[in-house]
Parts: structure tokens; sequence; C-alpha cells
């Protein structure tokens, strides 16, 4: 009687373990669903985002990557979208760097630069495949001037959850002393 061999047993060649392949012997086999959250990779499923997330007015955040989806313990990656002819409330997230990609529509991002003598509200206007970089603690807000397209942009955080920290209007942002830093 023949024994029977997946196709990824076939491609392992002689002397591998059922499950394994060549490339990775070590790895777990087929029972790898059953592991702990830490020790297997993740498809979270664009039908299947969280959206119990900390939210702003004006956007509704969708956790991908989290600790609670996934057991993450530094990152949070997860979908905004900004409904046409809105804007989200001022607001900042907290320690962590947040980076933005643009998937769709125009959304325009806004904060206040104190280089100069007085405040000036700089405003970012954005395409789809465009990034945006928002360090630690930075007020800003998020706006979608369309009329009729929703905009839609992907996040990543160095945060395992979505820190979002609402703020009654824009402030710009001091430098912190090293002192502060350090505290």
């Amino acid at each position: 009687m023949a024994s029977q061999t997946s196709s990824s047993d076939a491609a392992a060649g002689p002397g591998a373990r059922p499950g394994r392949d060549a490339f990775h012997p070590d790895l777990p086999g087929p029972d790898h669903a059953t592991a702990p959250l830490r020790t297997r990779l993740h498809h979270v499923r664009a039908d299947a985002l969280d959206a119990d997330t900390a939210q702003s007015g004006g956007m509704r955040r969708f956790a991908a990557i989290s600790g609670r989806t996934v057991g993450s313990e530094r990152i949070w990656m997860g979908q905004t979208h900004v409904a046409p002819g809105t804007a989200s409330s001022d607001h900042h997230h907290g320690a962590s760097e947040t980076a933005i990609h643009v998937v769709s529509g125009h959304p325009e991002f806004v904060f206040l630069d104190g280089t100069g003598p007085e405040p000036e509200e700089i405003r970012i206007r954005t395409s789809p495949g465009d990034y945006v970089f928002v360090p630690p603690y930075v007020p800003h807000r998020e706006e979608n001037p369309s009329r009729d397209e929703e905009a839609v942009v992907v996040i990543a955080r160095s945060t395992q959850e979505a820190v979002v920290v609402n703020l009654p209007g824009l402030h710009v942002l001091r430098e912190r002393t090293e002192e502060e830093r350090d505290a």
C-alpha cells in the first residue's frame, strides 16, 4: 500500500518530516492553528477588522493588527475611514509614532508649525499612494474635503493599540528638554 503525502511533503524531499518543507524543516506542522499566538502568522481578512478601537469625531478606525486581534506587543495597524466633507477632532497619538499610507481619496492632514514668529497652520494634501509620518504627541487632524469620495488610509503605530488623545484644539508642540524626555 503506497503512503499518501501532501504536495508540501513531496516537495520536501527524502528524510523530511510530514508537514514541513525543505526550506523550513524546523517549523511546526499542520497543527499550527492551535499554537500560541506569538508562534504563528495571522491572516486578518478585510471583512474581519475590529471597530472596537479608540475613535475621534469625524473618523472611523478599524484595527487589523493589535494586541487583542493577534497578540502583537509593539505595533498596531489598521484602517481609518473619513467620510466626505468631514474632519476628525484635533488629537494626538501619545508616545506612538504613526505612519500613514493613503489608499483612496485625497485626505488632508493639518497641524500647527511653531518655527516662525507666529504659529502657522500647515495643511498636507495627499493622493493615493502617498505616505505621511506623524511624530509622537504632535496635535493634528485629518480632513476629507471631497464632497462625494470617502478617504481611506492604512495606519501603522509603534504601540500595540490605537492611542488617541482627543484635544479641544490644535497647539504647537514645543521641543521637550532632555530632563523631560528622561522623566
